[in-house]
């Protein structure tokens, strides 16, 4: 029996003419078992064998910019009170710049035009409306004299016009330090600000690799990357500060030390006129006579 299905299959097989309804039952289920499947799709090859498919990951581009956009609401915000904070000191310094630079220029030729003055109202005349911290002391000084006018105690008058100074000093002080307490915070906390932003950053992106279930560096590198560019933000408005802070510190430690050669001239001044008041008109005539 099953030599004739043999033959019937071949015979089958060989004459063009023979149909497949012309065969047996036996020799079309042989020729089933014999006929070999092609695979329809790689696809489902690989769907049927049951290994884990990895889809491509599209690369993103790692621009600062890209970065940005792509960060976290917190790691955004940080990255833009850090970017405000570098805008500020670089304000503060292009404005104290010009402001020490004019400061200085101005009490320096203040200090050359009374350096042959002989009295506190030569002195004044010869500024004029200078308005330098030069210009205070000396009204200080004129105040006093005229207030203590009719008291003999010289020693008195000088010490309350030294407590006029050193006020009118501590003032100017103050004001020509105006800012650099806002370098030296943003300078002392600015790394640490752009470093919460990265430890912020960082934990997303565990997060993230914990739901995506994959170590993948493109899948892991563009949360890393974000989150380090909060400490890039807090270096850059940092290292700024500290510099130009320093460098202020410098400046204004070198102003304040024309503002106490001003203070020492204006003193110089009234304790001249106070010597000229106790000397009699004989003795000036005398000196004169002698001259």
């Amino acid at each position: 029996m099953g030599a004739l299905a043999f033959a019937q299959q071949t015979t089958a097989g060989s004459d063009p003419k023979v149909s497949p309804s012309t065969m047996t039952p036996t020799a079309s289920a042989n020729a089933a078992v014999v006929a070999p499947t092609a695979p329809a799709d790689n696809k489902a090859v690989a769907d049927t064998t049951g290994a884990p498919r990895t889809m491509p990951v599209a690369l993103r581009e790692l621009s600062p910019w890209s970065m940005f956009l792509a960060a976290d609401i917190i790691v955004k915000a940080v990255m833009i009170g850090l970017a405000f904070a570098s805008l500020v000191t670089w304000t503060i310094f292009i404005a104290k710049m010009l402001e020490l630079s004019l400061v200085r220029r101005r009490l320096r030729a203040a200090l050359a035009k009374i350096a042959e003055s002989r009295s506190l109202a030569e002195a004044q005349f010869a500024l004029g409306a200078n308005g330098s911290v030069l210009s205070q002391l000396l009204s200080a000084a004129m105040r006093e004299a005229r207030l203590s006018a009719g008291i003999s105690s010289d020693a008195g008058v000088k010490e309350r016009a030294a407590s006029s100074f050193a006020e009118i000093v501590r003032a100017e002080a103050r004001r020509i330090r105006l800012g650099m307490g806002l370098l030296a915070t943003i300078g002392a906390i600015s790394p640490f600000v752009g470093l919460f932003g990265t430890v912020w950053g960082i934990m997303n992106s565990f997060i993230g690799i914990s739901k995506s279930q994959t170590t993948n560096l493109a899948v892991v590198a563009p949360g890393i990357a974000e989150a380090l560019l909060a400490t890039a933000f807090g270096l850059v408005a940092a290292i700024p500060a500290v510099i130009i802070y320093n460098h202020f510190a410098r400046v204004t430690k070198g102003y304040l030390e024309l503002v106490s050669r001003s203070s020492g001239a204006a003193g110089r001044l009234l304790s001249r006129d106070l010597d000229r008041t106790h000397v009699s008109p004989a003795s000036r005539v005398n000196s004169r006579a002698a001259e």
